[in-house]
């Protein structure tokens, strides 16, 4: 994942809602694999088992964030349990098939949590976190990038 891919997601996670959250770690769990397949392509196993154990890490948060009195999460935590099992045969045999079928699972999960996500009017999980205005600011030599207002609301509280 590009340092600029970070980035957004940090920006997107500090501006989400619960339902939204998920939707962006499905987002960041497709990214993972893609940089996994990626770099099983090119050889480069060390990438590749770092690729596959943060999009373990992936799974895990989604695994965590079920409620399972409620409808459909024990549906879910199979259908999570089956990806972190197929994670390890990718490892293991070092191929990218399974890869490609934790991505026939997940990413109509994904759409189906995006369109329930414009239907959920909570607001921000991250109610204190920094608003981003302007974005960047042009100077005469230099970019730089300006946050409005960096005050004391900032942080979460405890």
């Amino acid at each position: 994942m590009t340092r600029e891919d970070k980035q957004q997601f940090t920006l997107r996670i500090t501006q989400a809602n619960p339902t939204e959250l998920i939707v962006i770690l499905y987002e960041m769990l497709l990214s993972y694999l893609e940089e996994g397949k990626t770099n099983l392509d090119d050889e480069n196993k060390t990438a590749f088992r770092e690729a596959v154990r943060k999009a373990r890490g992936c799974i895990n948060e989604l695994m965590c964030s079920l409620r399972m009195e409620y409808e459909p999460a024990p549906a879910l935590f199979k259908l999570y349990l089956f990806c972190i099992r197929r994670l390890a045969a990718a490892e293991a045999r070092q191929e990218a098939g399974p890869l490609e079928e934790i991505v026939r699972v997940i990413r109509p999960l994904r759409d189906a949590y995006a369109q329930i996500a414009g239907q959920n009017s909570a607001g921000p999980v991250m109610g204190n976190s920094q608003a981003v205005y302007a974005g960047l600011t042009y100077g005469r030599n230099t970019l730089t990038e300006n946050m409005a207002d960096q005050g004391a609301n900032r942080g979460m509280y405890v």
